[in-house]
């Protein structure tokens, strides 16, 4: 098998490499300053001004409070903070809760425990193109409503969605809005997305995997989801990730100061991409066609399973993927692209491939020979 050094990665959408930068500022966490930030001696000291310096630095960078971002493991504890702790913390005011249909597992699944957990839970489905729009969230708000979730972009299609409108209808009904922005947080301005809440992961933009942030604005009740010690003011228990938490705060910075030049770079590589293909393939039809992320191109292929394109693309060294990493292994076929009203044969075709600063032209045209091959592969054994 060929090396990873070796091969075509257009899964960038899963996760990013780690910034040269970003390794560099974390070393020094691992083994010199390496004191548990909540002892009280100079070891421990020396590294609670490291949380507080990144904690500070974030803040800026996401025009927020310090106090307002709480430090997790990764973006799917930070989505169950934000929206079981919200909701639970807020039942007297109602108990039910709007989720968009195609949001991330971490944001359906806490839905589902709200539902178990005596909550009334309706899911706003998108239009063809993959929007949620503030009609449709309007439709569904009742006077009980106490929590509405709709992302900041899709995770599949890369579809950014109007954060903006929605946020409106979701204040004017008294309700507060939880906004996962996993994949576009460092990507997109946060001003895109004002809301009352959002998750981040740090290894989508540059930085270390496990560990994340949930943002949960001043004057916004919620409850702890996490027992254990007085960490992040008492509301997530467990020792910080210090190292972890220096890399995000860097790779914050470093995706911001970068994201113009990545995503005209991941852009062009995209557009290049899908003219080849949907000029070259037979049967390839684009999902999502509205406004997207720089990097993100989810595509069916018609008489093709998802899952075996994307297996034989990675034995000819191109990674891609058939949707969400954390959904890999689920043998249900997208709930995103099938959200979006495609037929079954569209929905278990679907491939996603993602761009990134790492990509280049020639990761294009080899993608694209090894694609048509696989396609026409999979198709003459059907």
């Amino acid at each position: 098998m060929r090396s990873c050094e070796d091969r075509i990665y257009l899964d960038n959408a899963a996760t990013t490499a780690v910034y040269e930068e970003v390794f560099d500022a974390m070393r020094p966490y691992f083994c010199g300053v390496y004191g548990n930030p909540s002892s009280q001696h100079a070891f421990g000291r020396a590294a609670a001004e490291a949380v507080t310096r990144s904690r500070d630095k974030m803040a800026v960078a996401l025009n927020i409070y310090p106090d307002e971002l709480y430090f997790t493991g990764c973006g799917t504890e930070a989505d169950n903070l934000g929206i079981k702790g919200i909701a639970l913390a807020n039942a007297d005011r109602g108990r039910h809760v709007a989720v968009s249909a195609i949001e991330h597992p971490a944001v359906l699944n806490s839905a589902a425990y709200l539902a178990a957990n005596g909550f009334k839970v309706d899911y706003v489905f998108p239009d063809s193109r993959g929007v949620v729009t503030a009609q449709a969230v309007k439709k569904v708000m009742r006077g009980d409503t106490v929590l509405v979730a709709v992302m900041s972009a899709n995770n599949e299609t890369g579809v950014i969605q109007p954060v903006g409108e929605i946020y409106d209808v979701v204040r004017s009904g008294g309700a507060f809005l939880w906004c996962d922005c996993v994949q576009s947080a460092g990507v997109l301005p946060m001003s895109m997305f004002p809301c009352d809440g959002f998750a981040l992961s740090a290894h989508k933009f540059g930085g270390p995997k496990g560990v994340g942030a949930a943002c949960i604005k001043r004057g916004v009740r919620f409850a702890a989801q996490m027992s254990g010690g007085h960490q992040e003011r008492g509301m997530r228990g467990g020792t910080l990730n210090v190292p972890g938490i220096v890399g995000m705060a860097r790779a914050l910075e470093l995706s911001i100061e970068r994201s113009a030049a990545c995503a005209s770079s991941a852009a062009a590589l995209r557009d290049e991409f899908e003219s080849l293909v949907l000029g070259g393939i037979e049967g390839a039809s684009l999902n999502g066609g509205a406004d997207r992320l720089a990097g993100h191109s989810n595509i069916s292929f018609s008489g093709c399973d998802g899952q075996n394109i994307v297996m034989l693309l990675d034995m000819r060294g191109v990674a891609a993927s058939a949707g969400a990493a954390c959904a890999a292994g689920a043998s249900s076929p997208s709930h995103v692209i099938k959200a979006m009203g495609a037929d079954e044969g569209r929905v278990r075709s679907a491939v996603r491939f993602s761009f990134g600063a790492g990509n280049t032209r020639d990761d294009v045209a080899a993608a694209y020979a090894a694609l048509k091959e696989v396609v026409a592969a999979i198709r003459r054994a059907n």
